[in-house]
């Protein structure tokens, strides 16, 4: 939990994070390229062939991976697209301005849920999120998560 004079946000909340793991469905993951030795790729590749979760890679590069359609940037995903997370592989200094794009693509996209990544944080933006009403999970990695929640 963090907390920051009045407003007090939600973290890593486990029935959310089991939730977002074990339910099917598509994770806008922000950072991810074609280049295999990354870190984003090989997870978004478990959470697909894993999880059963469907990818949609988000780089400025918007290149194809995993044989997912690529955008550059999380706006740039068509309407009537369904986002219950977004997955953000970015540095920490600059992950805020893409968490404020997810807030305010929240109700397009219907996101439910932002996952800022094992050594990704950002209490600010967190506080931001849950304000807007999102789920907030920071510095964990769902292949972290799993195994602890997955009994």
């Amino acid at each position: 939990m963090c907390e920051t004079g009045a407003v007090t946000t939600v973290i890593n909340e486990p029935n959310q994070i089991r939730e977002a793991l074990f339910t099917p469905g598509t994770w806008a993951v922000v950072g991810l390229s074609a280049n295999s030795r990354r870190t984003a790729h090989r997870i978004a590749e478990w959470l697909e062939d894993t999880l059963g979760h469907t990818i949609i890679p988000v780089h400025p590069a918007a290149e194809t991976v995993l044989g997912n359609e690529g955008y550059a940037k999380l706006a740039d995903i068509p309407d009537g697209t369904q986002v219950d997370v977004v997955d953000f592989f970015v540095r920490s200094e600059l992950v805020g301005v893409v968490v404020d794009e997810a807030i305010a693509e929240k109700a397009r996209l219907g996101i439910r849920m932002v996952w800022l990544q094992l050594g990704v944080i950002d209490e600010e933006a967190a506080e931001r999120a849950a304000a807007a009403g999102l789920e907030v999970v920071m510095d964990t990695c769902p292949k972290i998560e799993y195994p602890r929640l997955r009994s």
